[in-house]
Formats: C-alpha cells, structure tokens, sequence
C-alpha cells in the first residue's frame, strides 16, 4: 500500500447513528436493507467509509453534520500500525513479525495504555494492536477513547488478551475493537486481519 490511501474515513453503525440523530438499530436496519453501503470486520462489527455515509444522506435529501465533512478532510496513515503491550519481549515479537511479512508498514510501540494515547494521537495510525490487560489505563478505556475522539483517526483496533473467555471478547467489541485475539497469538492469522483490513481500504481507494 501506498502513501496515496491515507484519506479514507471510517464510522462505526453506533457513530452513524449518533451523527445522524437517530437510535443504533435505525443504522444498523439501513445496513441490513442495503440503503448504506458498509462492510463487517473480522469481530463482526459494522464499518462504514464516510463517503459512503454522505452519499446516502445526500441521496436522500438529508443534512450532512458539519462533523462528518470535518472528519472526512482528516487524515489516518494506513501504512502505520501501533503496538500496545506491556510484555515488552511480545510487543518486540509482533513489531518484527509485522516488520518482516508486512514492510510497507511503519510500526510504532507503547508500554501503556497513557503512552498509547499519545502515540496514538501524534502517529494517527491506520491499525492499532491494543492488549487488554495494560497497567493504569486498561485496553477497554484506550480503545473507547480512541474510537471516540476523533483525534486519533478512528484506527482499526485488534485486541490481543491472555484472557480468552467470552464475555471479553464481548466487551471490547462492545467497545468499538474491530477484531479480537487472544494469547498465545496466531501470529498469521493476526496479520491476516491486518491485511484483509487493508485491503478493504484500499480497495475503497480505488474506487
């Protein structure tokens, strides 16, 4: 992937819903019918490009939130990708895998979901591989936060935890993680998510 695909944004159904001013099943319902084009992430969550978004409220004759035209001129690098752990040996074992199988990604580290932030903020990352369970700021607040704040770019997040039960899982998705993996990591299926997400970016791009 190239420098050319950074300007591509992204909305979760819950964020549509929110800018348009309507409850999360009207959304979702607009997706299930095909009214709004949007795609599902490996976690099962709905995804929606911001063009799509204002293709449908203009097609429509609905207002288009000053917000989502502020958003939609942001940019995110998706050649960047963020690793959040604070197992310092496992953060450096996915930054080489990532680093040998997937070169055209510039990777960055954080110990902390503090430091994580402001990585976040500063790099404006296209995939951030978030662990739960991190001291002071957990994983769950991190990736609400960055899901929330426009600030960070909305990146994928691909939760990675030793705990794998399904009420985890269930509650960072319910967060706004776009995927979930629990340890010890399947490093390929890992960066298989990275790269089947990318893809659909850049496949947006190309069109």
């Amino acid at each position: 992937m190239s420098k050319s695909v950074k300007k591509v944004r992204i909305f979760s159904a819950l964020e549509v819903a929110n800018l348009c001013g309507v409850v999360n099943q009207t959304a979702i319902n607009w997706i299930r019918n095909g009214y709004l084009k949007a795609f599902t992430t490996p976690g099962g969550q709905y995804r929606i490009y911001a063009e799509d978004l204002v293709a449908f409220l203009e097609k429509r004759g609905m207002r288009v939130p000053p917000e989502l035209e502020a958003q939609c001129k942001d940019d995110v690098d998706w050649n960047s990708l963020v690793v959040v752990d604070d197992d310092e040996e496992l953060n450096d074992i996915i930054k080489r895998y990532f680093e040998k199988h997937l070169d055209w990604l510039h990777i960055s580290q954080a110990h902390d979901g503090f430091e994580a932030g402001r990585l976040i903020s500063d790099k404006r990352p296209g995939f951030v591989v978030l662990d739960i369970n991190l001291p002071g700021l957990d994983g769950y607040a991190v990736c609400r936060k960055i899901k929330e704040d426009p600030v960070f770019g909305k990146p994928f997040v691909i939760a990675i935890t030793g705990l794998d039960r399904p009420e985890v899982r269930e509650e960072i998705l319910s967060e706004g993680a776009d995927a979930f993996f629990p340890k010890p990591l399947d490093f390929d299926r890992l960066m298989g998510t990275v790269t089947d997400l990318a893809g659909k970016v850049k496949e947006r791009h190309a069109e």
